[in-house]
């Protein structure tokens, strides 16, 4: 495909409205009833300034809670409903597999659907004749290809669904948890076919509850949090992440999701003079000292800090993971200290959140969220998250006046 994206996504937004439990059906309730009822009690935006670009040949992953916005993205993407904020652009044909099955007409059989499916998607009738039996060999329904889809479990449309997809020579495939359904070696077959359909320039957008499947096909992941997009990039440390924070939501789920080989004893935050600190201002230096307890010798592991409010929404993020760097830990106790020169974010309560993770971040040995509190002074008259160093310059005809705020 000769274009630099396959899909490049700019500030979109989709607003719905809600509307009264008891808003009437038909135009006699509403004579009935009063109009009144008839009009939305409110607006909300199930997406809001989501933005990414996807390559041929690339795969992004959408995470989030379930009503996070993921398949709202994905209709928009497929056309199915338009933004109506910002704007999306798709460079190639499209295999969309939306809600599987829900494109099939239930008394026609399986062959029939096939070719009213493909031809749909694009392909010409001469096409579909030519990649039927592939089709139905991958979908593994030779034996019922000729019996009304009503007759089909739903785990049989998935897999005629898919297959039909697939086959269509998609220059972009959406996918909405299309292994959520179906056994296992089905599963390892699609995810097999999607690696292949990728190395050909296939763009993939896939759905998925499951972040190990994530990080092990996608190139890049998008978390979604209440329609708007928390954090964009590399999907092993936003997995990682994403893990850390539904594990701590529930403490009896946390321990059982954490390795524990290596485990953070706890956080300790000091201030410029080396003194232990519950209180800073804002623009003051702050030393995070992560302490650590290491039951086995490990070749190389990732340390994780970051800063966080109340509601949960993080400020500052950084992690060992640089190039060159390899920290080897033998069994025994240990520290690990991150300096900054300046922390320039408004008063208020935040935490210091700290992990350990294995060095190609598949497994997270341990990680405390919202454990360490510490808040920051705050004095200015101004509405800003940030409050870094900054100076005014102001030019009249006869002079120059440099104001500088500290």
């Amino acid at each position: 495909m000769g274009m630099t994206y396959a899909i490049v996504a700019q500030a979109v937004g989709k607003r719905y409205s809600r509307y009264h439990n008891n808003r009437p059906r038909t135009m006699m309730e509403a004579a009935l009833a009063g109009y009144r009822r008839m009009r939305p009690i409110e607006q909300f935006w199930a997406l809001r300034q989501v933005g990414f670009a996807v390559r041929p040949g690339q795969m992004l992953g959408v995470i989030g809670h379930n009503g996070a916005g993921k398949s709202t993205l994905l209709q928009i993407l497929s056309g199915v409903v338009c933004p109506d904020e910002g704007r999306v652009q798709v460079h190639g044909r499209m295999g969309a597999l939306l809600d599987l099955g829900a494109s099939f007409h239930p008394d026609l059989t399986g062959r029939e659907n096939v070719f009213v499916s493909a031809i749909v998607s694009g392909l010409t009738h001469r096409e579909v004749q030519q990649r039927f039996d592939q089709i139905v060999e991958f979908a593994e329904l030779s034996a019922f290809i000729d019996n009304p889809v009503r007759t089909y479990s739903t785990g049989m449309q998935m897999r005629l669904a898919f297959a039909v997809a697939i086959h269509n020579d998609p220059d972009i495939l959406l996918v909405d948890e299309f292994l959520s359904v179906g056994d296992v070696a089905f599963q390892s077959k699609c995810l097999t076919r999607i690696g292949e359909l990728k190395s050909q320039g296939c763009a993939v957008v896939l759905i998925s509850h499951n972040v190990e499947q994530m990080q092990q096909l996608c190139d890049q992941a998008l978390w979604l949090e209440d329609g708007r997009v928390r954090e964009y990039g590399d999907p092993n440390p936003i997995a990682s992440q994403f893990m850390a924070l539904m594990s701590t939501q529930n403490a009896t789920q946390a321990f059982h999701d954490y390795s524990r080989q290596v485990e953070v004893r706890t956080v300790r935050l000091w201030d410029r003079h080396g003194h232990p600190m519950t209180e800073i201002c804002s623009g003051d230096p702050i030393t995070i000292e992560l302490e650590y307890c290491a039951h086995q010798p490990m070749q190389n592991v990732i340390f994780s800090i970051s800063i966080s409010d109340q509601a949960g929404q993080i400020y500052f993020n950084t992690n060992t993971a640089t190039p060159g760097l390899t920290i080897p830990l033998d069994r025994g106790n240990g520290q690990i200290k991150l300096h900054l020169d300046r922390l320039d974010l408004r008063g208020g309560s935040y935490y210091a959140n700290a992990g350990i993770f294995a060095e190609d971040w598949s497994t997270t040995y341990d990680y405390h969220w919202h454990t360490y509190p510490f808040q920051i002074q705050w004095t200015p008259n101004e509405q800003t998250l940030l409050y870094p160093p900054r100076s005014w310059e102001i030019r009249t005809s006869d002079s120059i006046v440099n104001v500088e705020l500290t």
